[in-house]
């Protein structure tokens, strides 16, 4: 049934623009309606002066209206497995930027001009919202073009294609399929403490526990930082006789040289500092020791 459209009666304040029918419901308009009624909200939008109420109505019924252009592009989506009201509202800001940038001196139908908008902002959307990790565009591009040839390849041979067959339909090196297939474990994650099937129900294993090991840079890192302000309360001489010996890797004797004592003082000196250094570090703070 067509939908029954109500008309004003006097024109919007303000507005040297003609009248605009009052659609009490413009989202129940029927599709083949409101590719008409579009043209000439779309006229009266672009002539009322923008923050009035007659702009206002006359946008809002436009994405009202449109909506159903929303849910026809969000339909090609729905074996992605998210919320299809999700993507119906990415969508609609899709079709308001159409709205927004639609010339109405070009000779093309609204809906042709909006389609594209809405698509590609659902696009987008996935792009770069749902990969559990990032990676380059042209990977996520990629993994499109790897599940099509998989799903392709699959049904023609009746088997799990091969690198060299996806390579091959693809048109890319085998290299780039490979690196296309390692990027589609980014697309979804899955939670550390996550119970693994298959596991003892009162053991409770989670992925965690099967993953990682401890890192000794970690131990290393720690160890640093409490050295750095030990270090500090050693006089300038000490810190050169450690950095001569530890970092430019010197000898005693050429240490000696150096700073212009004997080779059996710098090793006095090397022993008080590394004593003091560690007497710290056990202590667990500079001011021990």
């Amino acid at each position: 049934m067509r939908t029954e459209v109500a008309k004003v009666t006097t024109t919007y304040v303000g507005s040297e623009a003609g009248e605009l029918p009052l659609l009490e419901t413009p989202h129940e308009v029927a599709p083949q309606d409101a590719r008409a009624l579009s043209k000439m909200f779309l006229r009266e939008l672009a002539v009322r002066e923008e923050g009035t109420e007659g702009h206002q109505y006359a946008r809002n019924t436009l994405i009202e209206m449109n909506t159903s252009l929303v849910r026809y592009a969000a339909g090609r989506f729905r074996a992605r497995g998210d919320e299809m009201e999700d993507i119906v509202q990415v969508g609609t800001i899709g079709l308001i930027k159409a709205i927004d940038r639609f010339d109405l001196t070009r000779e093309v139908e609204f809906a042709t001009f909006a389609v594209p908008y809405i698509v590609g902002e659902i696009k987008r959307f996935f792009r770069d919202t749902t990969w559990a990790v990032h990676v380059p565009r042209r990977l996520q591009e990629a993994r499109v073009e790897l599940a099509k040839a998989n799903e392709e390849l699959g049904s023609r041979l009746g088997r799990s294609p091969r690198v060299s067959e996806l390579a091959e339909t693809m048109e890319l090196s085998e290299e780039e399929v490979i690196e296309a297939q390692i990027a589609s474990n980014g697309y979804h994650s899955a939670s550390l403490d996550a119970v693994l099937d298959g596991a003892d129900a009162d053991a409770d294993a989670s992925l965690a526990d099967f993953l990682g090991e401890e890192d000794p840079a970690l131990e290393l890192f720690e160890d640093f930082h409490t050295l750095a302000p030990l270090m500090e309360l050693l006089d300038e001489r000490e810190r050169l006789i450690l950095h001569l010996r530890f970092v430019e890797e010197l000898t005693q004797a050429e240490i000696g040289k150096r700073v212009g004592v004997s080779q059996m003082h710098v090793s006095r000196l090397l022993a008080r500092s590394l004593n003091r250094l560690r007497a710290g570090m056990l202590a667990d703070g500079p001011g021990e020791g």
